[in-house]
């Protein structure tokens, strides 16, 4: 274990795939509690099926990946948080647009002749990160951050009660509209590095996770973040010793600890009842 973490703190490549992975984590995790209390946990798969969309049409026209891919994902967060917070058949839709888009992603490369490239879209390739990479990735998980704790009460009371923050003076909207863009990049950051079909994983897990270990809203976000970024750092170390895909490698992980959790959860239920 010592000796696999020293190796990677001496590869510039990987050092820095995993200060990335990390900032990920914890950005992903924050905005994943946000999510999950709302019960929105299905806009983070949409809104990653739609940036593969975004991907492969951005492949087809030969533009910038990320010159697409980011308005795209923005406008849909917005559209997807509005569909689910007005309409009982919000997930269907969200669902439905996911499919959609996984299917247009697949024909646009298809079409573009990038074949080759499909498993990095679809499940990262996180030790492929570039320097130019890493300095978006970093500008966006520390504004990412930023916005959370500067907004931290508001967040908390549009989470919990609207209806309360709205009396108290609260622009509910502005701050739905602030989660979107949180939402929005994660998932743009995330793309690259665990690819459409797992970034989800990372938003959802931790804070399934955190919700079994306390039920205060800043304990879930202090646990949600521990439970991330040890995910992240298991799965990168596993990766790395037994040559195993990263990304699945890490929700791998994530799965085990949810069931410790998940476990511990239902061993103090037995304790309190005894």
């Amino acid at each position: 274990m010592v000796s696999a973490i020293l190796d990677i703190l001496s590869y510039p490549f990987l050092l820095r795939a995993f200060l990335c992975g990390i900032l990920l984590s914890i950005t992903a995790s924050l905005v994943g509690v946000n999510l999950v209390l709302r019960k929105l946990s299905m806009i983070g798969d949409g809104l990653s099926h739609l940036g593969f969309g975004a991907l492969g049409l951005a492949a087809l026209l030969s533009i910038s990946p990320i010159a697409l891919t980011l308005p795209v994902v923005f406008i849909m967060a917005f559209i997807l948080l509005s569909i689910s917070n007005k309409n009982r058949n919000g997930e269907r839709y969200i669902a439905l647009l996911s499919s959609a888009s996984l299917a247009i992603g697949v024909i646009a490369m298809s079409i573009g002749g990038v074949n080759t490239d499909l498993n990095s879209f679809l499940f990262g390739s996180i030790l492929a990160v570039s320097k130019s990479d890493a300095y978006v990735s970093g500008v966006l998980s520390i504004i990412s951050l930023l916005a959370f704790f500067l907004f931290y009460n508001q967040i908390y009371l549009t989470t919990f009660d609207p209806i309360f923050a709205e009396a108290t003076g609260v622009n509910v909207k502005y701050y739905n509209g602030l989660s979107a863009i949180l939402a929005a990049f994660v998932v743009v950051i995330g793309m690259r590095m665990l690819g459409a079909l797992l970034i989800s994983s990372v938003i959802i897990f931790p804070t399934s996770s955190a919700l079994k270990l306390s039920h205060s809203y800043k304990g879930v976000c202090i646990f949600s973040i521990v439970i991330s970024v040890l995910g992240f750092v298991s799965g990168f170390i596993l990766s790395y010793v037994f040559s195993l895909p990263t990304g699945a490698s890490i929700v791998l992980i994530h799965v085990i600890l949810l069931a410790f959790a998940t476990l511990y959860e239902k061993l103090q239920v037995k304790i309190k009842q005894n």
